[in-house]
This record gives structure tokens, sequence and C-alpha cells, in this order.
């Protein structure tokens, strides 16, 4: 049985479709199409209902998920013992950009050490730039960024990470059903530099109405980013999966822009090109979504 089309099946069971199955193995659609078929003639049934693009596990394949997901599970502690001697203790370094580090990868760890009791991690921080050199220097096994480009490293995709505008309870941007970029533009905005691709986006936001933001203040830590909003000294793009709590709680809001495109930017992890992949990476991949 090939473990690529098992693969394959796992991740388009937890990303609910092929094209975004395509994206995060880095294949082309009629790639993972053909893995699927072949698994599904090797086992002599379908595994998805097909409806348009819409994908739905069939009875069979809910049958075959969980020893799909044991089969791969077995094949990384298998790489994660040749790797490591049992006499030596296991260790993860795991280079993140701050955020990640602070909203995503808290929620990953409780069962990363229920799968892997045995391995010790340490987390490094900082801004993806420097993550990346961490990467190239050997001084981290794989990075988790903002996208990032290097001659020198892969990449795959770990998530999508939509940006959105926030502002706080009672702000008048809130009052209408649909705000245009033009009224944003008269608001005070808290620029929050996360990175050189939320930049371009954003100012191309402005600049596509020949609009120039009204920023009043720049800030590097999130945590300042929202304190300021939720204190009402203006409004902010923040990605979406920072502010999940103060959503919850009613201490943020998001306005309902008008957007020409989607505000998206992908999270990738990342490692050096020609070495093996660590055997961690796909645990973080499939419990990312």
């Amino acid at each position: 049985m090939n473990l690529e089309n098992i693969e394959a099946f796992v991740y388009a069971v937890h990303l609910g479709s092929f094209v975004k199955t395509a994206e995060a193995l880095y294949l082309t659609q009629p790639s993972v199409t053909a893995r699927i078929h072949s698994l599904e003639s090797e086992l002599n049934v379908e595994l998805f209902q097909r409806t348009g693009k819409h994908i739905s596990l069939s009875e069979q394949g809910k049958i075959f998920l969980p020893y799909a997901q044991t089969i791969l599970q077995s094949y990384q502690e298998a790489k994660v013992k040749l790797h490591h001697p049992i006499t030596t203790p296991n260790q993860l370094k795991i280079g993140c950009a701050s955020s990640i580090s602070n909203y995503i990868i808290p929620e990953l760890i409780p069962t990363f050490q229920q799968e892997y009791p045995n391995v010790n991690i340490k987390i490094i921080t900082g801004h993806s730039n420097d993550i990346l050199d961490k990467v190239l220097n050997k001084k981290v096994d794989f990075g988790i960024v903002r996208t990032v480009k290097h001659s020198q490293i892969k990449s795959l995709l770990f998530r999508h990470d939509p940006i959105g505008l926030f502002a706080p309870a009672g702000h008048p941007l809130l009052q209408s059903e649909q705000v245009t970029i033009e009224e944003v533009s008269e608001q005070p905005l808290i620029f929050f530099d996360y990175g050189s691709v939320d930049w371009l986006m954003i100012y191309r936001l402005f600049d596509s109405k020949n609009l120039k933001p009204n920023i009043i203040l720049e800030v590097d830590s999130m945590e300042t980013a929202k304190n300021l909003v939720m204190n009402g000294v203006g409004v902010s793009f923040l990605p979406q999966h920072c502010v999940v709590k103060e959503l919850a709680d009613g201490r943020l809001f998001r306005v309902p822009l008008i957007s020409p495109g989607q505000l998206d930017v992908k999270i990738e992890i990342i490692y050096r090109k020609g070495e093996r992949k660590s055997p961690f990476i796909d645990f973080f991949i499939l419990n990312s979504v």
C-alpha cells in the first residue's frame, strides 16, 4: 500500500477538499485526485462521496480513517526512533514567529505530548526572517513562520492566516452592515508591522482607491496593538488567529469591510533543502486545522 496515497487521504479528510490538500502537499489537484483514486482502487471501495467540489467521507471512508491515521502515526514514530536512539533523549527545537508561539503552538503542545511523551521541546521565537536564519544555520529543526522565500529552504503549508480589521465595542464603523475602504481611511489606524507581505496587502487596499491610510501609531507588538484598539485609540488590521479570545469576550469586533480581495497570508513550516524532513512536521500540519 502506497504511503503517499494514505497521506493524501488523511490530509483530504482534515482539510475538507482536494484543492487544499494539493496546496498543503505542494502537488497539483489532479495528482491528489489520482492518489485518492489509486487508494480506492486498491481497497475496492469509495472513500469519499463527491458532490461537485464538496467531498465528505463515505461509510467505508469513516471505517478506514482511524486505520489510515494509525499507519501514518506508526510511520512517524518509526522515523523518530530511527533518528533518535533510545539512549539519547529525544529533542525537538522549533523556531516560531512570535504570534504563532503565543496563539497557535500552545493549542498543539498538549496533543503532541500525549503522542510523544519522551520528546523534549524547545521553542525559540522571533520575527519570521530571524527564524529563517536559525533554520539555515541549523539552530532549529524547523520553523513555523509567515511566508518567507529562500533558495535553500523547502516550505509546507501549515495553515491560512486571514487578516481582518478590528475595532472596539461601540465604534462607528460597527454601525454599518458594510464598510468601505474610504470610510476606513478617515479613521485613526494602528499599524502592526506583522510582515512585509501584510504591509503590502493592506497598503494596496488604500492605494487601489488613491487613498492614504491615517496611521497614527506603528507598533511591533501584537498585544500592544490589541490593547490600543480595546482602549479606543484606533482600529487595526490584525491576524484572525490572534484575536479569537477578544472576539469571544466581546472586547473586539470585526469590521464588515468591503474588500476587493481576501486578506490572507500563509503560515508555513520551513526546513533546509537537502536534509531529511523532521518526523514531527507531519504531526503539526495534520493537527493545525
